[in-house]
């Protein structure tokens, strides 16, 4: 929805901002011969953000982006077998996400809580915007 100024004119682009936070699954993730072969805890965090004038809410969920189907294709995504790379499977969830064309930008946290002792966890944090024609890639 956009925000109308005196003039009648858009005056501000409202968005809202889905999100899956601390969703923890089992993963063959690593590059170290043991992760290869046991899975490990990751965390995932998942920031959506998608412009709310692209269609009236209705109180329909079609009309939103379904975090439930977020989590679901994340699983879907991890079950396909080893990842080598935090990073690569961040990038495979911010892709997933930006299928949805109505997903403006997505923010995507990988984190091992238990592979390193002294730390609470780590991992990778990366942001990716959908393209659209006329618009750079890096910005939002």
């Amino acid at each position: 929805m956009n925000v109308m100024n005196n003039a009648g004119t858009p005056a501000a682009t409202l968005y809202r901002t889905t999100f899956v936070r601390d969703l923890e699954l089992p993963a063959k993730i690593g590059v170290h011969s043991h992760e290869k072969i046991d899975s490990q805890v990751i965390r995932i965090n998942v920031e959506m953000r998608t412009r709310e004038d692209q269609a009236p809410l209705n109180d329909e969920l079609r009309n939103v982006v379904c975090y439930e189907d977020v989590v679901n294709g994340i699983t879907d995504i991890i079950a396909r077998g080893h990842i080598n790379l935090v990073e690569t499977l961040a990038e495979k969830i911010a892709e997933f996400c930006l299928s949805d064309d109505r997903v403006h930008n997505v923010k995507v946290r990988v984190e091992k809580p238990h592979i390193i002792a002294e730390a609470a966890s780590v991992g990778v944090e990366i942001e990716r915007y959908q393209l659209l024609p006329g618009r750079p890639t890096d910005s939002a």
